[in-house]
């Protein structure tokens, strides 16, 4: 892409707002006769605790010549609309382009907050981390490659609340403005060095993450890094303030430490405050000793006779319970992988991540076919690193 062109895409119109189910419907028109969209997701976990998505950023070509530098983009507030089956489906439904940047945690909570599917991706971080790209977060790249500098301020706003600010809808729309362009600078890099057909690999294994498949740990107290510093006999009123933290925050649907941060429940814990002006000792505000005084008074006195709450375990790492031989294979699918990764200039993980180099070492294939029915090894990765892991596996 020319400098003439990079004005050009920088020379930002108005996004189009969609707030009303007739604007919702045209949108969907322009996109169902466009080969691609950009599309990202703003949502307020920052503000709630049941965290949802807030809006929803799209971008597309303004005419069907497909040029990056001509785009239309969309705000759709999905907090307006009680479903959005139209988009859902044309997702489902059309050989679209879906491009995104870090596409996975997008593609898992649009999933489950409302059943998107998506059949053709393209991940721009993902692109550029399989080029060796060392700085590959969106704003760094934007300013390197477009001159575009993002207003980080907006990170931390709350995306929840409306109406929109100005700023709010500016920072959103260049989140996907670009990435249609960024689509095509990687594209060609691609092909240039012979990965395009590795990263259509590992996007069309984003097309097969499934939310439901993912498991969530619990959440307890211990989980947090006050927790596991407090001396023991602190722990039980530690854990009783945690566990109330949770159910105010989701009474308040918002964030735990709006409530009390964490470094308050230490100190609480520690010192075991008896009266209100303890409690303000203890660094709590007006408010909050106002707000919930009494009742952290009562906890903290109930939590003293309880027993202490056992200590936890962790859960062993998966090559921890691997026996000798498989341990040794392990290791050295490990010591392979980074040979290769370190010749090729990207990270390990791009190769192969741990949890398929665990998984070749517990089946231990001796043929490419058995290779092949290894879960994350693609026909590409079978081809280029198949020969070299059955010889490590043969010796």
């Amino acid at each position: 892409m020319d400098k003439q062109q990079i004005l050009n895409l920088r020379r930002v119109g108005n996004p189009v707002l969609v707030y009303s189910q007739d604007t919702f419907e045209q949108m969907l028109h322009h996109l169902s006769e466009q080969p691609r969209l950009a599309l990202d997701t703003e949502s307020d976990s920052l503000f709630s605790y049941y965290a949802k998505i807030c809006l929803i950023q799209i971008t597309t070509y303004t005419h069907p010549d497909g040029d990056p530098t001509q785009v239309t983009d969309y705000l759709v507030d999905p907090l307006r609309f009680s479903r959005l089956d139209g988009l859902a489906a044309l997702l489902r439904e059309k050989e679209v382009e879906v491009v995104m940047h870090a596409a996975e945690n997008d593609i898992l909570v649009l999933q489950r907050e409302y059943d998107f599917t998506f059949r053709r991706i393209f991940d721009t971080q993902l692109a550029a981390r399989i080029l060796g790209w060392r700085r590959v977060g969106l704003a760094a790249i934007l300013e390197e490659h477009f001159g575009v500098v993002s207003n980080k301020r907006m990170q931390r706003t709350n995306w929840g609340k409306r109406p929109l600010t100005p700023e709010q809808i500016a920072y959103a729309q260049m989140d996907t403005h670009y990435l249609l362009a960024l689509r095509e600078l990687l594209a060609s890099r691609l092909q240039a060095s012979n990965r395009w057909e590795e990263a259509q690999e590992a996007f069309q294994q984003l097309t097969q993450l499934d939310f439901r498949e993912r498991n969530t740990p619990e959440r307890t107290f211990w989980q947090t890094r006050e927790a596991r510093q407090l001396p023991r006999e602190a722990t039980g009123v530690f854990q009783a303030l945690w566990e109330w933290r949770e159910r105010e925050a989701q009474q308040q649907d918002r964030p735990p430490f709006k409530v009390l941060q964490n470094q308050a429940l230490a100190r609480l814990a520690t010192e075991q405050p008896t009266s209100l002006a303890g409690l303000r000792a203890c660094g709590l505000s007006q408010h909050q000793v106002r707000r919930y005084g009494q009742t952290l008074l009562s906890l903290i006195q109930q939590a003293r006779s309880r027993p202490l709450p056992p200590l936890p375990t962790s859960a062993p790492r998966p090559e921890e319970s691997l026996d000798a031989q498989t341990l040794t294979r392990f290791d050295a699918l490990r010591q392979w992988r980074s040979n290769v990764a370190a010749e090729r200039g990207v990270d390990p993980d791009i190769v192969f991540p741990n949890t398929v180099l665990l998984e070749i070492a517990r089946h231990a294939p001796s043929t490419l076919e058995e290779l092949a029915e290894v879960e994350g090894v693609g026909p590409w990765k079978l081809q280029t690193y198949g020969p070299a892991i059955l010889q490590i596996l043969g010796n």
